[in-house]
């Protein structure tokens, strides 16, 4: 698969990924004067986030967003804003720029078009967007054939966050109500990064072309190109 580079050990992977965000931070910096961070929750990238919060960089000079959000206040189990708080907001990150997407709003529909504009004001361009991807083929909050699916999917959506209900999802768990960003807004990164690890997600990365983009939505990174980079442990 073009884009893709295979480690033998995930903590191998870990650390390079680290190493190549960070190169790629101080890069923009250098263009622009800022850079701009989109980061996913999950287990695979918590070691990363651990060991770019020590690294140098203009840490003010960089704004991090989610890819997405439960919609739980940040002091809830499950919040990928404390995840991030807690990983990648410490040590020398913690002087980076957080803007979460949970909002005062009662719901995550309600509040999309306000974090939609909060994010381009903030957010754009991206730098790099870190993705993930379980073994459903969901990645963000695209779950498999859940009803917000085809606005999230929509490549020509303007908005860069959209409300999903993942309602009857399994692998959603039990808070169903999430904040995404659209693949509009994802495809619009200067560079996307793909995490997984183990064969069990290799496989399902590996069978996705195969399917339809609304049965295994990672699918729908693949049309990057080489903006895609994925990286993968065993």
């Amino acid at each position: 698969m073009d884009g893709l580079q295979s480690f033998d050990r995930a903590s191998a992977m870990q650390s390079a990924v680290a190493d190549y965000i960070a190169q790629r931070l101080r890069g923009a910096i250098d263009r622009s004067g800022s850079a701009r961070l989109l980061v996913s929750g999950g287990s695979s990238p918590r070691p990363v986030y651990e060991q770019i919060s020590q690294m140098d960089l203009a840490w003010s000079r960089v704004n991090v967003g989610l890819v997405d959000e439960r919609w739980l206040d940040p002091h809830m189990d499950g919040s990928n804003a404390a995840f991030i708080s807690q990983t990648l907001l410490q040590g020398k990150a913690s002087a980076a720029n957080f803007i979460p997407m949970k909002t005062a709003h009662k719901s995550a529909k309600a509040a999309a078009a306000t974090v939609s504009d909060t994010y381009r004001k903030t957010l754009q361009p991206i730098d790099i967007c870190v993705m993930g991807m379980g073994l459903d083929g969901h990645t963000a909050s695209w779950f498999p054939n859940v009803a917000d699916l085809k606005t999230a999917l929509d490549i020509d959506n303007p908005s860069m966050a959209c409300a999903v209900d993942a309602t009857g999802c399994q692998v959603a768990g039990q808070h169903t109500e999430r904040m995404s960003l659209t693949l509009s807004a994802v495809m619009a990164s200067a560079e996307i990064i793909l995490l997984i690890t183990g064969q069990a997600k290799r496989d399902v990365l590996d069978g996705a072309g195969a399917k339809s983009v609304y049965d295994a939505p990672v699918k729908a990174l693949l049309a990057a190109g080489p903006r895609l980079k994925i990286f993968w442990g065993a």
